[in-house]
């Protein structure tokens, strides 16, 4: 299967913006909307498949046999890239985070199922990554290496396409979490004159004003009217309590709108926030990017989420 091919299975007829109505916006004098990007496709979620497409395109070109990426045992990248290289017959080598544990993940064994071949490697080597391509580079040559989240030139420009599903002037400020920072500098570099992209990372930072994060936004994104909040990942990647997962059921409630607690929930938690402590003005106009993706859902116990 081509790229077109593989393009048509993924719906963009399925995005859509949803209008958010409460009492609080409308005393705060807010517009608050949600780009849904959770429909476009079962695996291939959200701001995946943007972040993938150009990866896919340049394995294609290249005549790589496959594609090689990184991630955890409940990585929403990499069973979208499974998914896409199962469907372009492509294969596809995950290299996971951590030992093999004794009992996979359902995401893990939902790779596998897909045809992939799966790669666990140590912590402390997958934290070393000029070590760890030292160790596989040999083993797979023939293979389109791509970085955790899709990050690089070829994920900021397919995440640089997602404002162009909205008419990007109606709004003032656009609202994503960010995790590598690939799907905020592709908005960056998209948003509109004058309009402030706000990213909230899901990653503990210790030196808000000198991180890698900070600089590879600011190099990548190629525009400087952004800003990162730092004090809402909720004590680190993939950290979680019960008031976020309290927070969770009831957005889904009110708005009927699914979060996952390692990305989107903590993104509306942290704008319901700014909301009420009166961060932006009168007459703002707001975006949230639902980036899709709950796979870090499946690690929780049953019946604690209403969806």
């Amino acid at each position: 299967m081509n790229l077109p091919a593989l393009l048509q299975r993924v719906d963009l007829t399925q995005v859509f913006v949803q209008k958010l109505q409460d009492p609080l916006f409308e005393q705060k004098k807010l517009q608050v909307d949600v780009l849904r990007l959770d429909g476009i496709h079962p695996l291939i979620s959200g701001n995946k498949w943007f972040k993938l497409k150009y990866h896919l395109k340049q394995a294609m070109e290249q005549g790589k046999r496959g594609i090689l990426s990184f991630g955890g045992a409940y990585s929403n990248h990499l069973l979208a890239t499974a998914s896409a290289c199962s469907s372009a017959g492509m294969s596809f080598v995950a290299v996971v985070r951590g030992e093999r544990p004794a009992v996979l993940s359902p995401t893990l064994l939902q790779i596998r199922q897909s045809g992939a071949q799966l790669r666990f490697v140590s912590r402390e080597l997958y934290k070393n990554k000029m070590a760890l391509q030292q160790s596989l580079q040999g083993e797979y040559e023939d293979y389109y290496w791509v970085n955790e989240g899709g990050q690089g030139e070829e994920g900021i420009r397919g995440a640089s396409e997602i404002l162009s599903l909205v008419d990007e002037n109606n709004y003032t400020h656009i609202l994503c979490a960010v995790g590598t920072g690939t799907m905020m500098a592709g908005l960056l570099r998209s948003a509109s004159a004058g309009q402030c992209v706000i990213g909230i990372p899901v990653i503990k930072i210790e030196d808000s004003n000198d991180n890698d994060l900070y600089r590879f936004i600011k190099m990548s994104g190629r525009g400087n009217n952004f800003r990162l909040l730092y004090n809402y990942h909720g004590g680190g990647y993939a950290r979680y309590n019960a008031s976020l997962i309290d927070f969770m059921n009831d957005w889904w409630s009110r708005y009927k709108i699914p979060s996952d607690f390692v990305y989107t929930a903590k993104l509306f938690k942290a704008t319901q926030e700014l909301i009420t402590t009166d961060y932006f003005d009168a007459g703002s106009k707001l975006l949230l990017i639902h980036s899709g993706g709950l796979q870090g859902n499946r690690s929780l116990e049953k019946n604690q989420l209403l969806f």
